[in-house]
């Protein structure tokens, strides 16, 4: 099992340290002259914070429990995954409700700015909040490409949108009598992926900075 890892960022959208490198991305993503570095313990993080960038960003390690050669821009972004700096409210933002996982599931796509329901699915009998996810943005992306629309999708699933990028699912649900209905949509909109083309930006909603998305069911 991987290491725990804490995330210090010093310049960037809200400084701070952070436990996973989706929260330390979203706050240096698209920041001019970011600064942040990672950490093997909390504590370390924590006090390199404290004494600030200077002798600790840039230079490869950071003293005790340092994590090697992790520096500024070295961290390896995903590709898959895109933010913004501020809220494109021109834009659709999906989301999933889910009732166990794997559950039922329903999710739906709402207008970012005036929060008007656009469409909604479900529930489905079982399925997973990612496979959720999945699904809506794939219906979000359908439904403007159909319009002749280039709205950008918002969604807060890193996971469900590294699926769309990469055309395929990750997930360990199995195909069984009880899945067939979710499977069945997954599979059209894997298929829908791989014969179709959009120019939608497809973005990480950053829920830290702007609260819980626009779609949200309300649910935690």
């Amino acid at each position: 099992m991987a290491k725990q890892k804490y995330y210090v960022v010093w310049e960037g959208k809200q400084p701070g340290v952070y436990s996973t490198w989706a929260d330390c991305q979203a706050q240096t993503d698209h920041y001019t002259g970011a600064k942040y570095k990672s950490y093997e313990s909390k504590t370390a993080a924590e006090t390199a914070y404290k004494a600030g960038w200077k002798g600790n960003w840039g230079t490869g390690t950071a003293g005790s429990g340092a994590a090697k050669s992790t520096v500024g821009s070295s961290f390896k972004r995903s590709a898959a995954v895109e933010t913004s700096a501020e809220i494109d409210y021109d834009s659709i933002s999906v989301d999933v409700g889910t009732r166990g996982n794997p559950g039922p599931v329903e999710y739906k796509g709402v207008d970012t700015k005036t929060g008007e329901l656009i469409f909604s699915c479900g529930p489905i009998s079982k399925g997973t909040n990612n496979l959720g996810e999945f699904l809506a943005i794939v219906h979000a992306l359908a439904l403007l490409k159909k319009e002749g629309s280039s709205k950008t999708v918002y969604s807060d699933s890193v996971n469900a949108m590294k699926w769309v990028k990469q055309k395929q699912v990750a997930t360990t649900l199995a195909r069984d009598a009880s899945t067939a209905e979710i499977w069945l949509l997954i599979d059209r909109a894997v298929s829908w992926l791989q014969n179709n083309t959009y120019d939608n930006k497809l973005l990480k909603w950053q829920t830290k900075v702007w609260g819980e998305i626009k779609a949200d069911y309300g649910r935690k």
